[in-house]
């Protein structure tokens, strides 16, 4: 079942790329951009990321914290984040668990590659309801970042 605008986001608990456990509970009073993306160093991925990156003034100025999931390892998320010099949190959700609660993981992806996130955008606001979702069944396509701008600007 697919998560809506109106509903309380799924909570939850993962390790990022510093081996640390962050919790969504952990920015409440905050609003959070969280992207789910299928792979890292993959070049849909990479432009979206290293995108968010460029602009993470815009998310700063409307109290946004952008978190980004994938369901690869913490270690290679480390070296990817590194790669790319990224500004924000990525997230392992290695067993899959947190796709599966946001109703965003692919049934197989290329190559026969099994349970792997579908690109994603949900904005959470400070109370932990969703604000906006997209899901997006196309992993070449990139989710509506004016959309989701404008989406933390209102909450602003």
């Amino acid at each position: 079942m697919s998560l809506t605008v109106g509903q309380q986001a799924p909570a939850f608990s993962l390790y990022d790329s510093e081996k640390k456990k962050v919790n969504l509970d952990d920015f409440k009073g905050k609003n959070v951009l969280l992207l789910f993306f299928p792979q890292a160093f993959t070049g849909t991925c990479t432009k979206e990321l290293c995108s968010t990156r460029d602009n993470i003034a815009l998310y700063e100025q409307v109290n946004a914290q952008v978190l980004a999931i994938s369901v690869d390892s913490l270690f290679t998320l480390a070296r990817y984040k590194d790669d790319q010099q990224l500004n924000f949190p990525l997230l392992s959700d290695f067993n899959k668990e947190i796709s599966k609660a946001y109703d965003c993981l692919y049934d197989t992806f290329v190559f026969d590659m099994k349970g792997v996130s579908k690109r994603s955008a949900f904005v959470i606001d400070r109370d932990g309801i969703i604000r906006y979702a997209e899901v997006l069944e196309t992993a070449s396509d990139l989710p509506d970042f004016s959309k989701i701008q404008k989406t933390l600007s209102d909450l602003k």
